[in-house]
């Protein structure tokens, strides 16, 4: 029998595991969504309605401009120390000559043993999988239609994996854990095992807002009122480890959980973000939110008259003021400008507490009046 791992949040493992999985463990994965674009719509998609079908790029919460936007994927990197990069879509091959390009950047910028690990379903310009690998890609990730999971040799996708596995990459399956399909998964992991695909990850499945309607008429239900995990999801998958562990199988499985992904793989990068992001005015909370006061402009008392205000009036250190002429605010310490919050207010300014994602979208998380 072969030992299933008890891991993080819930997910489990029988070995080999995949490198990318251990480097999304630490937060050291950036996300770099090339398109929206697929050619197929696939029910269980979770991708949000913003970026699928749409020619948009981004690395982790960062859009691009453009593709040639290429400093902010750079940049990224740098803010969450990244080790490696997974790139997805839509599908990375039908934009294949931008996907290149943004391998052999990573690789000229971070070094061959920066991880670049990629999602496709392979439907169209397989043959350009040659140009990742020899621009430097690490693994790849094949999504077969689930209604080949249960016959993958009669599948368009069988001959195009089976070449790939014979080239100089780590070939693996990525597929979600659908409830009553147990043995289409294990006829799929079987295939795996004979045609010597290192790994497969099998993901929970859960509720976006793309594939809500889709799992209502399949009568799916949330595991709990807390979870967006469907029910059942990650029962199959408990029970398709304990089979495959009494299998002398070489192809690892990684089951991978909703909460592995939000309260690990998520929570780790942002807190490595914060690190690297945070200013002086800035507390970081031990989910990596960046706490810190405001000021908003109000009527006509305009930023720079807030600003003059604070030094000449309230004596602030020039230094300990931060304005943000992104978001058309003051920024402050918390506990300065807690301080002084009634006073502001006797002047008709109003300030608040802040709590905020270290995201380049700087997802407001909570925002509480002054004075407290």
């Amino acid at each position: 029998m072969v030992k299933i791992n008890d891991w993080l949040n819930d997910s489990k493992y029988i070995k080999p595991l995949s490198p990318a999985c251990s480097m999304c463990s630490k937060g050291s994965k950036m996300v770099l969504l090339v398109t929206g674009i697929c050619s197929f719509d696939c029910f269980y998609c979770p991708i949000s309605f913003d970026k699928g079908g749409r020619d948009r790029i981004f690395a982790d919460e960062w859009e691009l401009k453009d593709e040639n936007d290429t400093e902010k994927i750079i940049q990224e990197a740098k803010y969450i120390q990244a080790t490696g990069a997974g790139i997805t879509g839509g599908d990375p091959l039908i934009v294949w000559k931008r996907t290149k390009k943004y391998i052999s950047l990573l690789k000229d910028e971070f070094g061959s043993n920066f991880h670049i690990h990629l999602y496709t379903k392979a439907n169209k310009n397989d043959k350009y999988i040659d140009d990742f690998i020899s621009a430097g890609l690490d693994e790849i990730r094949f999504h077969p239609s689930l209604t080949d999971w249960k016959n993958m040799d009669k599948s368009p996708i069988s001959k195009i994996i089976k070449d790939v596995v014979n080239k100089d990459v780590d070939v693996a399956i990525e597929i979600p854990s659908i409830p009553k399909m147990k043995n289409e998964i294990l006829s799929l992991i079987n295939w795996c095992n004979i045609n010597n695909i290192k790994w497969i990850n099998i993901n929970e499945l859960e509720f976006s807002e793309r594939n809500a309607k889709n799992f209502f008429l399949k009568n799916y239900q949330s595991k709990d009122d807390n979870s967006s995990s469907i029910k059942g999801s990650e029962d199959i998958a408990y029970d398709i480890l304990s089979i495959i562990s009494e299998q002398d199988y070489k192809t690892g499985v990684h089951y991978c959980s909703c909460s592995f992904k939000d309260g690990v793989q998520l929570a780790n990068r942002i807190i490595r973000r914060a690190k690297n992001i945070v200013k002086t005015h800035e507390i970081i909370s031990n989910e990596g939110t960046l706490i810190k006061g405001i000021i908003y402009p109000q009527n006509n008392i305009t930023l720079k008259m807030i600003y003059k205000k604070l030094i000449y009036d309230f004596k602030i250190e020039n230094k300990k003021i931060y304005i943000n002429f992104d978001k058309n605010r003051i920024e402050m310490k918390i506990l300065e400008l807690n301080e002084i919050a009634a006073k502001l207010i006797d002047q008709g300014l109003f300030s608040f507490l802040i709590e905020e994602y270290p995201t380049a979208d700087g997802l407001e998380v909570e925002k509480i009046p002054l004075p407290i």
